[in-house]
């Protein structure tokens, strides 16, 4: 009996944590950071190295479109997610000709 008890209680304190009130959860951030200074860089001719060097490596490509580069980002905090933000670059011969999303140059 007394094994059993002991049992028990090592399953139940190993059990997932998240049951109990007050515990801890961690903030995930995913894919590419996006700042208003970085796109505050952008400026159309840039090259595809350039874009890189400013926004980083895009987390998105797509196969089929190598003149398309997706932006993503997204934070959870808590279970909740509290930011995202997303920003999409197209290229004509190797240079920046636009972008779309949620950050515009010059924004404040």
């Amino acid at each position: 009996m007394r094994k059993q008890l002991l049992v028990a209680l090592t399953l139940i304190s190993l059990s997932g944590c998240t049951a109990f009130p007050g515990v801890y959860k961690m903030d995930v951030a995913q894919g590419n950071e996006i700042t208003q200074e970085m796109v505050d860089q952008l400026r159309p001719g840039m090259t595809q190295s350039q874009v890189r060097y400013v926004m980083g490596t895009p987390l998105l490509t797509d196969t089929f479109n190598q003149n398309r580069w997706d932006y993503v980002y997204q934070m959870v905090e808590e279970d909740e997610r509290t930011e995202k933000r997303r920003v999409t670059l197209y290229f004509e011969n190797n240079r920046l000709v636009r972008l779309e999303g949620d950050l515009r140059p010059g924004a404040q």
